[in-house]
């Protein structure tokens, strides 16, 4: 895991840097089951294993794609920190794409580059191109660009 540690003045000069790669994650069939029970969405390619395995067309269960997207903030918060802020915000995301599968077992990590960085009236908002990768998959699991917002202390 490579992590930036940053204070919230700093983040202004960030735009163009790079990333990480986060610590491996693993997606299990329990989280894929937690998950589905959370969201009432219990479709059979996710939860049932053995249905899963005979008529998937991706030999076995896969996670959800939200479960895969919901990570992205636990991930990102291992690739970059920043110390002095009193929030941290999850402001939406302009773009979300699921370009392959993630099968139950697969290791997932997370790496980006800040796309761009504006201060907004007490903090600053940064606009993250991250990409979810599975380990020694061809092509990512999640491409996603985040809109975060870091403020200050407001007194």
């Amino acid at each position: 895991m490579t992590t930036t540690s940053v204070s919230l003045a700093d983040l202004v000069g960030l735009a163009g840097a790079s990333l990480g790669p986060s610590d491996w994650i693993t997606i299990d069939q329990d989280r894929v089951d937690t998950f589905a029970d959370a969201t009432d969405d219990h479709q059979w390619i996710h939860v049932d294993v053995e249905r899963a395995n005979a008529e998937s067309p991706f030999g076995g269960p896969i996670a959800h794609g939200y479960l895969t997207l919901s990570l992205l903030i636990p991930l990102f918060s291992q690739v970059l920190s920043v110390n002095d802020v009193a929030a941290a915000v999850n402001y939406g995301l302009n773009k979300v794409r699921f370009p392959a599968p993630v099968p139950v077992g697969s290791k997932l990590r997370l790496s980006g580059v800040i796309n761009s960085v504006d201060e907004i009236p007490g903090g600053v908002q940064l606009t993250v191109d991250t990409v979810i990768e599975a380990e020694g998959a061809g092509k990512p699991v999640c491409i996603a660009q985040p809109v975060l917002r870091f403020l200050g202390d407001q007194g």
